[in-house]
């Protein structure tokens, strides 16, 4: 029998798409078991992914919601765990398939944000671009995957302007995934706590509520869900590009 996650709905009841997050952390910096411990320190809720080649991943629940103590969200859990573990540490989110969030830290170092859509970040007001910003850092996160050389095609794809009324960000993060060499069922992560479709059976998930596993960690879900799932993090960007900003290029608008 498989049980959700304390706090989470089984199945994506959000209207014209799925929101989910992850954090990844390439396997050569650090162990399975040595992000499980920085996750449990931090008081995460989600699934630690089994092994797979080159990544250690969580799938951070709910994604759009603090998901680690301190009301922290995937963004912030993902710094936190980077500078615990000392290593390079990616944090993703897809909001209702409309917007693709990718950060990266190494240790201390923030590498960079990017948001396909800054506009569509919670609390965003009317002047918020909706231009994708921060492909600039392409590079930095090539390089921090272990995959410098495909940084020209990651910022090529990164800069893209799509159409949401007919491509889903699942689909731009497709690309990202691989360009990077990390694993792409994480697209299909919504679907926990069912089976991820091209990827590991929901059993062999280690599932945590606030930081415990096993019957604990559905007695601490339970307790601090409530609160969460009612907490937004702070925005991605915290100084997003304005149609009113004076330093704004006229042709971007």
């Amino acid at each position: 029998m498989t049980l959700p996650v304390p706090g989470v709905p089984g199945e994506s009841d959000q209207p014209g798409g799925d929101t989910y997050a992850a954090l990844l952390v390439p396997a050569s910096a650090a162990s399975r078991d040595a992000v499980q411990a920085a996750l449990q320190e931090f008081a995460f809720t989600g699934w630690l992914a089994p092994p797979s080649v080159g990544w250690v991943v969580a799938i951070a629940v709910p994604g759009d919601r603090a998901v680690a103590a301190g009301r922290r969200g995937v963004l912030d859990a993902g710094a936190a765990i980077a500078e615990s573990l000392q290593a390079p540490a990616f944090a993703l989110r897809v909001l209702v398939d409309r917007q693709l969030v990718l950060a990266a830290w190494d240790g201390r170092d923030e590498l960079g944000r990017y948001s396909s859509d800054p506009s569509r970040e919670p609390g965003a007001d009317e002047e918020v671009l909706d231009q994708p910003f921060g492909a600039e850092h392409a590079a930095a996160f090539a390089a921090a995957a272990g995959e410098p050389d495909a940084a020209e095609e990651l910022e090529a794809v990164l800069a893209e302007t799509l159409d949401p009324d007919s491509v889903f960000e699942s689909e731009r993060l497709a690309r990202v995934l691989g360009i990077l060499g990390m694993p792409g069922w994480i697209v299909a992560s919504a679907s926990l706590p069912k089976d991820v479709p091209t990827g590991p059976a929901a059993r062999e998930f280690v599932r945590l509520g606030a930081g415990a596993a096993g019957a604990s960690g559905i007695v601490r879900g339970w307790m601090t869900a409530r609160v969460r799932s009612r907490t937004t993090p702070p925005p991605a960007l915290a100084d997003p590009p304005r149609a009113d900003d004076p330093g704004i290029d006229p042709w971007l608008l």
